[in-house]
């Protein structure tokens, strides 16, 4: 961000404390690449903060942020790296519950969010199925929908946490909101004119019906009434073949009808580098892609690559909803 522009307060979660979160965050903060770009606020304990320093040789005074405790963690011998446990679990859910009041009410412009444990929330006793669902509950926003976004490419997902089976029976309505809702986070992403393009569910995006009638009755219709709305669409494509036309240039952005369809490709083309971000909130929210992987946790080996994208792409549809634009679709304009 350059001298003059004014910088967004973007609250971060540190996630399981048990787990690499707080590590990625404090490794992130420390790069060159995302100090300057918002006034950050770390989400989360000072005693869960100060163990991981200690491990990791990060001293929090000198980071550019602040802490905003919650007191779910009181003292460093309430946990251990790598374990499981109900404590860590429900700190977790509240440094998210933290985060997202403060862009409810202002006093941050977006969250970003470090890993955090489905089965230690649950231990905690908390009703859980995921970060995007609760966020989006607490923002009182019943039709969200979960983008995945690097510089090479984005894909936003019909259905996410839902069998196969669920996922089929997507209407149209449903995917002609998800074109929606993908073309204004791709705007935010600083992209003005985005071009979209939607994937089939069937093999071969059902062969003209030999392979199912998936497209014809609900995809279509879809696509013709997002262009008839202005937006650049088109498909559906076979979804073994658009994904790499999308990431050689042809397209910013994949309408995935499910899941795995999407992330395996995001996943393959960049791991590293792929954030998580919710749509169809009232807020912006981005996050890392990866587990709390407790194996390593602990051990000063976790990599903030992840996590520093995260907190670009953050910052960039903040500065853009601002009025303001840092670009992070590197290879398409």
């Amino acid at each position: 961000m350059t001298a003059g522009l004014h910088r967004p307060t973007i609250a971060v979660t540190i996630g399981d404390p048990a787990g690499i979160g707080p590590e990625v965050v404090l490794k992130a903060l420390r790069s060159h690449e995302i100090s300057d770009l918002a006034n950050w606020i770390i989400v989360g304990d000072q005693a869960a903060v100060e163990k991981t320093s200690k491990t990791c040789g990060i001293d929090p005074a000198v980071l550019p942020a602040t802490v905003r405790p919650s007191m779910a963690i009181t003292s460093t011998e309430q946990y251990q790296f790598g374990r499981l446990s109900s404590i860590c679990g429900g700190a977790a859910l509240e440094y998210v519950r933290v985060a997202t009041e403060m862009c409810l009410n202002n006093e941050a412009q977006a969250m970003v969010t470090a890993p955090l444990n489905k089965e230690a929330v649950t231990l905690s006793g908390l009703a859980f199925s995921g970060h995007t669902e609760y966020i989006a509950g607490l923002c009182q926003a019943p039709d969200s929908r979960m983008m995945l976004s690097n510089g090479k490419l984005s894909v936003v997902h019909v259905t996410t946490h839902v069998s196969l089976r669920t996922a089929i029976e997507a209407t149209t309505v449903r995917i002609l909101r998800t074109i929606e809702l993908g073309n204004e986070a791709t705007k935010l992403l600083g992209c003005e004119r985005p071009r979209l393009a939607v994937s089939g569910l069937n093999p071969h995006a059902g062969e003209h019906g030999l392979f199912g009638d998936e497209e014809a009755a609900t995809i279509t219709p879809a696509i013709e009434a997002a262009r008839a709305r202005g937006i650049l669409v088109d498909g559906p494509y076979a979804p073994d073949t658009i994904f790499l036309r999308a990431a050689r240039g042809e397209y910013h952005l994949v309408v995935a009808m499910y899941h795995d369809q999407g992330h395996i490709a995001m996943k393959l083309i960049d791991f590293e580098r792929t954030v998580n971000v919710t749509l169809g909130i009232p807020i912006i929210r981005t996050s890392v892609d990866h587990g709390t992987a407790f194996d390593i946790a602990g051990k000063n080996a976790a990599d903030p690559q992840n996590m520093i994208a995260a907190m670009k792409m953050g910052a960039a549809m903040a500065a853009t909803r601002s009025g303001q634009r840092i670009a992070v679709l590197s290879n398409k304009s």
